[in-house]
């Protein structure tokens, strides 16, 4: 399961009680707002894409959208998000779960400035009912990530 990948993950850094279980869903940005009681922009949503073969994440902040002609002009190609099969077998989450933490080794993680101006987000934990609240700096630390980049707009 995701979510003990994540903890997993968590675990080897001191941080795995810091991880949230949520009796309810947090699928999506609003359910994960109302499960944490924050505002649905400090969650950092993580989006699944394909890019030139290869799959890729980027993580945004929940009040975003991808922003097509920025996403064209970061990566030359068209935004192609990937189907819910297709997340499970090439990030290791499903969708509803998926993070940049305890996923397989060949995925690329991208951090979009939209979440710079939080001084704390809340990503997924690898299920669809848990969270964890990391600072910018964390985020960075524990995404692996490869740069930030501009592709969302408000």
């Amino acid at each position: 399961m995701a979510i003990e990948k994540v903890k997993a993950f968590f675990e080897q850094h001191g941080m795995a009680d810091k991880i949230h279980e949520f009796d309810v869903s947090s699928a999506t940005v609003e359910l994960a707002a109302k499960a944490l009681n924050c505002e649905p922009c400090r969650i950092a949503k993580t989006l699944s894409f394909m890019v030139n073969g290869k799959a890729v994440l980027i993580v945004t902040a929940g009040d975003t959208k991808i922003d097509n002609p920025k996403y064209k002009a970061q990566f030359g190609t068209k935004a192609k998000m990937l189907k819910a099969n297709e997340v499970t077998e090439l990030i290791g989450h499903s969708v509803g779960g998926v993070c940049p933490f305890g996923i397989n080794d060949d995925v690329s993680v991208y951090l979009d400035i939209s979440l710079k101006r939080f001084k704390t987000v809340f990503p997924a934990c690898g299920s669809s009912n848990s969270a964890i609240e990391l600072t910018i700096e964390e985020l960075e630390k524990y995404s692996n990530f490869l740069e930030w980049i501009d592709v969302c707009k408000i």
